[in-house]
């Protein structure tokens, strides 16, 4: 199983106990655990997700509640079209996806992920509401230019597409 680490605020919004809540450490996988916090972008519900190791990166804008409850399936059919933008096969992305086939949701535990969270949320809504909110046909191009901007995570700075190639170089 792995994890998707949620904010007070994404878990409060799913409606989910602390009982709920996995507090296993996840098992090893190249990519691993992921971070998700809500936000808001002209009043509508969005849901920002980032990978703990290479902090690639994407947003959900306009979600429903019915659609956050189903936060694994959201986060799985979203990471798949990023994939598919980047380049990857369809055999990639089967294989990458494989350890996602059981997520749990925990809850937010890593500074430095939050720290890049915030820091993508700010970038996340003005380039939406730059490009005509969130509904915009450039959302796509969005998620992809921010993939490619340096990132300071553990007090380095990183390219989360590179890193994400560095674990899985892309077929084309």
């Amino acid at each position: 199983m792995q994890l998707i680490r949620c904010t007070a605020k994404l878990i409060k919004e799913l409606g989910l106990k602390k009982s709920a809540l996995v507090d296993e450490p996840p098992k090893f996988s190249f990519l691993g655990q992921w971070h998700a916090n809500l936000i808001y972008i002209y009043r509508r519900k969005c849901v920002l997700f980032a990978n703990d190791k290479t902090l690639i990166n994407f947003i959900v804008p306009d979600v429903s509640r019915a659609e956050i409850k189903n936060l694994g399936n959201m986060f799985e059919s979203m990471f798949r079209c990023i994939l598919a933008d980047e380049g990857y096969s369809q055999e990639q992305i089967k294989e990458i996806l494989t350890e996602y086939s059981e997520i749990g949701i925990g809850k937010s535990n890593n500074r430095s992920v939050l720290g890049s969270l915030n820091d993508l949320a700010f970038h996340y809504e003005h380039s939406i509401l730059e490009n005509g909110g969130p509904h915009s046909a450039a959302i796509p191009s969005i998620i992809s230019r921010l993939n490619r901007m340096p990132m300071h995570a553990s007090k380095k700075g990183i390219f989360p597409i590179k890193e994400l190639q560095k674990l899985y170089p892309p077929a084309s």
